[in-house]
């Protein structure tokens, strides 16, 4: 079997969320990204899809929820997502550690992993995040939003995600199928599970590396926790010849579904993890002007003669306003 192109990195990570407006008040404000796409759930309707990234909706930056203002708090375990990291710039973490102060958030004792420094935290959910500082090149394909945090700190779309796995081998192999690279291993802390974290880097720039962590913690879905991590297969061709070689590793992905700004196959991986593969076309400002991305209730075409009913079973929702930001402020870690 012809061996399939290495995918870039991480396209997207989708979670569930409680309170709609907490979220969006959080990720939008608080974190500085911006909301590119205001849209539904595809698959129910009847809740939102709310869609945060750097200015542009770059692949590899768009953080994405599900919030079910009724859904039970879940609990992170194997088979799942464990934490999402975000790249920052080098330098920037104490500017983040004021900021969280400032906001209230549940942040931790920043450390280092891999010789680069972490600061964990987590959303007004429990969702486990990091922010993870790092050189941003100068060619980088990351577009900063300095709405609310300036240019100097800005999120710059993914670092890594990491995976809690009971069995990882056959996992790691998938991974090394999908094109990435086993690239270090490192002891576990004292407050993750799992004796050592093994690394695989593809060879994009942004979210670049998987993260895998050996534990049998119970865990269940629910608010908090990721729905599924999306891996960039640019072209339709890449996303077939990628599928194929799942379906060949034994796995049994689904056909190809249109998601209106991507193209997605599913599956789930071997320890349970639900992995999607996205295409980088035709991207979040296809039905939108890239200056007024995330202003309105998007509804994919199939949707759109049912607005007035979607709309009405929808809560309100209030877009935060960009408030006054200085470009100026200096990161200092």
């Amino acid at each position: 079997m012809t061996q399939p192109t290495p995918t870039p990195g991480i396209h997207h990570v989708t979670c569930i969320a409680g309170d709609p407006q907490e979220n969006l008040d959080f990720w939008a404000e608080t974190l500085g990204l911006r909301l590119v796409k205001r849209s539904i759930n595809q698959d129910d309707p009847s809740t939102y899809h709310l869609f945060f990234a750097d200015a542009e909706g770059t692949p590899g930056t768009s953080m994405t929820f599900f919030p079910w203002a009724d859904v039970a708090a879940g609990k992170v375990g194997t088979g799942q997502v464990a934490r999402t990291a975000f790249r920052v710039p080098a330098g920037s973490l104490g500017y983040w550690e004021d900021r969280f102060a400032d906001h209230g958030v549940d942040d931790g004792e920043r450390f280092e992993r891999f010789g680069e420094p972490v600061l964990p935290f987590r959303d007004p959910d429990g969702l486990p995040v990091e922010l993870v500082g790092v050189e941003i090149p100068e060619d980088d394909p990351t577009v900063p939003w300095t709405a609310f945090v300036p240019e100097t700190a800005a999120i710059r779309g993914f670092h890594s995600v990491t995976l809690w796995l009971a069995d990882p081998d056959p996992s790691m192999e998938l991974l090394e199928t999908m094109g990435f690279e086993e690239v270090g291993v490192e002891q576990g802390r004292a407050d993750t599970p799992g004796d050592e974290r093994t690394r695989f880097a593809a060879p994009g720039t942004v979210g670049r590396y998987v993260d895998v962590l050996p534990t049998i913690e119970g865990g269940r879905q629910g608010r908090g926790t990721v729905h599924h991590v999306a891996f960039q297969t640019p072209t339709d061709a890449d996303q077939e010849a990628m599928r194929a070689a799942v379906r060949s590793a034994g796995l049994r992905p689904t056909s190809q579904i249109d998601r209106h700004w991507f193209r997605s196959v599913y599956f789930r991986e071997f320890g349970g993890v639900l992995f999607e593969l996205a295409t980088n076309g035709p991207g979040y400002a296809s039905d939108e002007p890239l200056e007024d991305l995330g202003g309105r209730l998007v509804l994919p075409g199939r949707f759109a003669d049912r607005r007035e009913e979607i709309e009405g079973n929808l809560p309100d929702v209030t877009v935060p306003r960009a408030e006054a930001v200085d470009t100026d402020a200096e990161a200092d870690d």
